[in-house]
Formats: structure tokens, C-alpha cells, sequence
């Protein structure tokens, strides 16, 4: 069991960024972010707090990042996040990206970045997810019933190319497509140790079974995509509604895939205040990732902490439970701890349930559920955009720290 042993994340103030920061919207109160804290240390006026603001200018925070896990030893990095309007905010959603480049000691590199992109008056909509991995991960079998005490860590190297583009039908309401592509390259034992239990492992075991390869696998394939989303932000959503169903097929030669198959998932979000003031609230997610056809490659199958920014399922590690069919659900409670928004903390509950043809489990006969609680730091009030950093507690002792920019959902 793979367990995150520590983490650090330290903010990075620039003068650049600071500079920045003073041409994003005013904010609607007294709100305070470290932009604000890194002017009154440096005895520079406050940001203006009127209307001449350009939104046209782009919105910045920065995180380094530093830490260590058994799988990758000391880790190293940047993390960043970007917002900015393409049309008055009036009548468009704010877009965001956020990257990270990551390195480790053993040899481990992460480069990645999620993109979601509206244009003027939201009649557009783009997504994007891009993944650029060179690293490893451990396997287990299927179902949430499975033993994931004795795991195999598996190297590989990953790449991901998700791109999928809305057209706005009526206030809130998108529809259209996608195109996908997953590949995982030169995957073996991660160390020369693991070489013969490697063997016997959950992938092995699983793609032998399928027929597919094992030194490389695919997917690739397009996609059907309705979306309801009536959320004032999805960087910090203070209220509204998200509500999407996408069915995705992937075929055996197209772009190199390995197979043929089908995959529907339905994900659906809400936020509620609970106080007059806004400074409490409830979050809710709920989503179903099925494969209803074909077989897919193995690390392509539902999974913990897959979803677009890998924040599904705190408490427990990536790919810790895998399966045909996933259903997840969580429920997190946001509050500020300090009047000016500087400071604010989450406590959170998930559970999910995968299922295992081999096995004969299926979906909602065993559950993994994880709880716990985090902290947040304003790194840009104008956006809402926070440092988050999370501690979640799992079943048989499973636990991990969770760093990032940007709400989990």
C-alpha cells in the first residue's frame, strides 16, 4: 500500500505576479488574499477595489511544490493556475487552466494541464486535459472488495490527449463532442526486484485474460457529450448546478487503440449555501463510470483519482480501486475561518463501489469509504482561486495528503 509519507507546499509571490493581481475585477467585499499580505509586507498600496478593472487581463497564482512518496521518493515542482474572461462576465463564465510539472528521485516526470475555455457570451465551450507522464503505479485486481496490501507498482510511460468542444443551446445547456486519446508505453516492473511477481499481477493477469498487449496499451476514440451547468464558477463554485452525461467509443486501430469499447459517464455536482452570508456552504458529487461494452485496457478502466483533476476519492491513492462500472459519491461541507476569506477549511466524506467480472462482484456490494478534512489559503480572491491542502483517511488504513490549486470540485 503506497502511503504519502509527506508534503509541502510553500507559496511563490513574484513581482510579476503581484502586478497582476492588480488588474483582475475588483472583488464584491473586504476579501483578503497573499497578494494583498505580499503588498503590506512590502509596503506598496492596496489593490484598487473599483470598477476600471480590464477583465481582458488574466489572473495568476503560483505554487512550488515539494514532497515525498514511496513510489517517487522526493518530489519537486511547480504548480499554477491561470483564469481570465474571453467576453464581459456579465454573460461569460470565467476560463481557467491549470498546470504542473513535477520530478522526482526516481526518475518519475509529470507534466500536465487542464484547460476549460468559454468565449464571449459562452457560445462556445472547450475542455481540455493533457497528460505527459513518465512514471508508475501500483496494480491490484478489480472491485472495491479487492486486497490492496500486497500491490505491484508498475512503471509505464503515459500520455493523454482529451479535447472536447460544447456549443451553447440555451443558457446553461451545451451540447457536443470529443475526441480521446490514452496510450501507456513500455510498461513493466518498476524495479528489477518486482520482476517476477510482476508475473502474477493484477495487469498482467487482467490483459492476458483479454487479449491484449502487454508491453503497450491504447484507447482511442470520440465522443457524445450534454452538459447542464448553472454554476457561477467551477473554480470555487459558490452555488448551482453541473449535470453531464458523456458516452464515449474507442476502436480497435484508430490512432493505435487496442480494442473496441464503450464508456457512458454521468457526473452530477450542486452547491449550496447554508448561511446568509455565503461563508458556509454544502457540496455535492455524484458520479457513475460504466464500460458497457467491449473490454477495456487495464488502466483505462474506472478508477479512484481518475477523474479530469485527479480529486476524486481523498483518502485512498490513484488507481487504488479499479473496476468495469464505478459509482462515487461525496459530500464536502466549505467554510471561511476568517471574515476577510483569507483562511477556510473543508470537511469531507466519499465512498466508492467498482465491480470485478472475474470475481462475480459487482457494482454496490462492497464500498471504500474515505473522510477527512483540509485547509484553505486565498491565492486570488478575484477568482476564488485557493491553495488546498487535504488529509483523507480510508479503510485498512489507507491515508494520503492531497496538494493542489483549485477546489476538489
Amino acid at each position: 500500500m503506497q502511503r504519502i509519507l509527506g508534503v509541502l507546499i510553500v507559496l511563490f509571490v513574484l513581482d510579476a505576479g503581484s502586478a497582476a493581481a492588480q488588474d483582475v475585477p475588483p472583488s464584491t467585499g473586504n476579501e483578503v488574499d497573499v497578494f494583498d499580505l505580499w503588498r503590506k509586507v512590502r509596503h506598496k498600496e492596496p489593490a484598487p477595489d473599483d470598477a476600471s478593472w480590464d477583465y481582458r487581463k488574466a489572473m495568476k497564482a503560483f505554487a512550488p511544490v515539494i514532497g515525498a512518496k514511496p513510489s517517487s521518493g522526493a518530489l519537486v515542482g511547480v504548480a499554477g493556475n491561470i483564469a481570465f474572461y474571453r467576453g464581459d462576465p456579465a454573460t461569460t463564465h470565467i476560463s481557467s487552466m491549470v498546470a504542473s510539472l513535477t520530478f522526482s528521485t526516481k526518475q518519475q516526470i509529470s507534466l500536465t494541464d487542464r484547460i476549460a475555455l468559454f468565449t464571449k457570451d459562452d457560445r462556445v465551450r472547450v475542455d481540455a486535459d493533457h497528460r505527459f507522464q513518465w512514471t508508475s503505479l501500483e496494480t491490484n485486481p478489480l472491485g472495491t472488495s479487492a486486497d490492496t496490501s500486497d500491490s505491484i507498482q508498475t512503471g509505464f510511460d503515459f500520455f493523454r490527449l482529451h479535447h472536447t468542444a460544447y456549443y451553447r443551446l440555451r443558457p446553461s445547456l451545451f451540447a457536443g463532442g470529443g475526441l480521446y486519446f490514452d496510450t501507456h508505453r513500455s510498461v513493466g516492473p518498476h524495479d528489477d526486484e518486482e520482476t517476477i511477481a510482476w508475473q502474477d499481477s493484477a495487469y498482467v493477469s487482467y490483459s492476458e485474460a483479454h487479449g491484449l498487449p502487454l508491453d503497450a496499451q491504447s484507447s482511442a476514440g470520440v465522443s457524445a457529450d450534454v452538459m447542464w451547468d448553472s454554476r457561477d464558477s467551477f473554480i470555487n463554485a459558490q452555488r448551482g448546478w453541473l449535470a453531464k452525461v458523456s458516452y464515449r467509443a474507442l476502436f480497435d486501430g484508430f490512432l493505435g487503440g487496442d480494442s473496441d469499447w464503450e464508456r457512458v459517464n454521468a457526473d452530477l455536482r450542486t452547491y449550496r449555501p447554508v448561511t446568509a452570508s455565503g461563508r458556509h456552504k454544502i457540496a455535492v458529487w455524484l458520479s457513475a463510470d460504466l464500460v458497457v461494452n467491449g473490454v477495456a485496457p487495464y488502466f483505462d478502466l474506472p478508477a479512484t483519482g481518475q477523474d479530469t483533476y485527479g480529486r476524486s476519492a481523498r483518502g485512498y491513492r490513484e488507481g487504488q480501486f479499479r473496476g468495469e462500472r464505478l459509482a462515487y459519491g461525496e459530500i464536502e461541507y466549505r467554510g471561511t475561518l476568517m471574515r476577510n476569506g483569507l483562511l477556510g477549511m473543508v470537511l469531507f466524506l466519499n465512498t466508492t463501489t467498482a465491480s470485478s467480472l472475474e470475481s462475480g462482484e459487482k457494482i454496490f456490494d462492497s464500498f471504500a469509504t474515505g473522510g477527512g478534512a483540509g485547509l484553505r489559503v486565498s491565492i486570488n480572491k478575484r477568482s476564488k482561486t485557493n491553495l488546498c491542502f487535504d488529509v483523507g483517511f480510508g479503510k485498512a488504513g489507507s491515508k494520503g495528503i492531497y496538494l493542489a490549486i483549485q477546489e476538489a470540485f
